[in-house]
């Protein structure tokens, strides 16, 4: 048992190093796109087009990959995986026309994949009550952004912009070597719990709960990548920091939110995963409201004299709202995939896959919404006023379904007890 321990902890170790490296390659454009859009002079809809062409290709490459995880060794796809981005970050240099960096966007997504079979990956090395810690480590990964914040802005100062693809292209062919190298195979006995048929794994997308999860992760996935893509920008238009600066305080929002992940795990494995998701909920919903609201000046007439007001959201208070609101985003990822695997141990290729893709949807539609809400409506808080609207369908339909439950149980209850004919 001492030896399926420690081959379970490197499984671990090996496939969240993978998954911190593509996940720095998925979001590249983050630090390349600040740079993309000033040459290139783009709107902030195009701006947010751009960001989310890699999100785009992700997304919908997860589904498929989902289901071919349940019958083909996960730790081969993951390789090959890899080994189809390297191409385009070599050849990243060589392109110049917004055309080409959306088609080179949408090749990068392919590493967005790597979350669906890291999951299916790790999973069957872990118990029931392991899973939620267990793919909170994993889920740590996404701190591969902030490899590609502070490494990055490095890079181009010592080398220049167009070395920024062929060194990451080495290094995602380095870490596709060593992955196949050091990550242990299935055993035979997950061999052979394996279910081939496509049917068996697709029965559960009948589920109304299924989508009701994916909604969930929608929030707290998706706007965590549509956020950390949007954060650059945001930070130099309206507060005129420097690059280095807005960089830095991204890389602060992605690190916190990462590192949080494997604590949410643990705290969905002790207290429940809705129970987390209602406070993540809370959280953001009290921190966006104050992030939605639009520098105000305001003159009030007195008895004596006007009194002028002048109301904004300063920079430090802005950074602090948005890692708490990391922070939760970090617990919120940990459980909505605690709950997946409680519901859905058998499924996590398929049913994970297809929670995973609506989430990263999130990464792709909400850049283009934010880029869409600035150029309609004039500010540059209303991208979080769209974030706050997207919170509350999440938590009515969290209410409503509840409530259904509580009535549900209540009717079984009753019909158990056969109370109709009680006199």
């Amino acid at each position: 048992m001492q030896y399926t321990d420690k081959l379970a902890s490197r499984a671990l170790m090996t496939a969240t190093a993978m998954f911190a490296a593509n996940f720095s390659v998925w979001t590249l454009y983050a630090v390349l796109g600040v740079s993309i859009g000033d040459q290139l002079r783009l709107s902030a809809t195009e701006f947010g087009v751009l960001l989310a062409a890699p999100m785009l290709s992700g997304a919908l490459l997860r589904f498929p990959l989902g289901l071919l995880v349940e019958r083909f060794s996960a730790k081969k796809l993951i390789v090959l995986q890899m080994i189809l981005v390297v191409p385009i970050l070599v050849l990243l240099p060589h392109i110049r026309s917004y055309s080409g960096y959306l088609l080179a966007g949408l090749w990068l997504g392919i590493s967005g994949t790597s979350f669906v079979a890291g999951i299916r990956y790790i999973s069957p090395w872990f118990e029931g009550r392991q899973q939620g810690t267990a793919m909170g480590i994993f889920g740590a990964g996404n701190a591969g952004a902030a490899i590609t914040l502070a490494l990055s802005p490095a890079i181009e100062n010592w080398l220049g912009q167009d070395m920024i693809g062929p060194l990451y292209g080495a290094g995602l062919f380095v870490m596709a070597i060593l992955f196949a190298l050091t990550a242990p195979e299935e055993t035979r006995y997950m061999r052979s719990r394996r279910r081939t048929e496509f049917d068996f794994h697709l029965r559960p997308l009948r589920e109304l709960r299924v989508w009701r999860f994916g909604l969930y992760y929608y929030f707290v996935f998706g706007s965590f990548l549509a956020l950390l893509l949007w954060l650059p920008q945001y930070y130099l238009d309206v507060y005129g920091v420097s690059t280095q600066k807005a960089m830095a305080l991204t890389l602060l929002f992605v690190a916190v939110s990462s590192s949080v992940r494997a604590l949410g795990g643990w705290f969905a494995d002790r207290y429940g995963a809705r129970a987390v998701n209602w406070s993540v909920f809370w959280t953001c919903l009290v921190c966006l409201f104050f992030l939605s609201y639009p520098p105000t000046s305001m003159t009030i007439h007195g008895v004596a004299r006007d009194v002028h007001l002048n109301i904004e959201v300063g920079i430090e208070l802005f950074t602090l709202l948005i890692l708490v609101i990391g922070i939760a985003q970090g617990f919120g990822r940990a459980a909505v995939y605690k709950i997946v695997y409680d519901k859905y141990p058998q499924h996590m290729g398929s049913v994970g896959g297809t929670v995973a893709t609506i989430g990263a949807l999130g990464g792709f539609s909400l850049p283009v919404l934010f880029g869409m809400a600035q150029d309609i409506v004039g500010i540059h808080s209303a991208a979080f006023m769209l974030l706050y609207g997207v919170l509350a369908v999440c938590m009515l339909v969290m209410y409503l379904t509840v409530q259904r439950e509580r009535v549900q149980q209540r009717v079984q209850f009753a019909e158990q007890h056969n109370f109709l004919l009680d006199e």
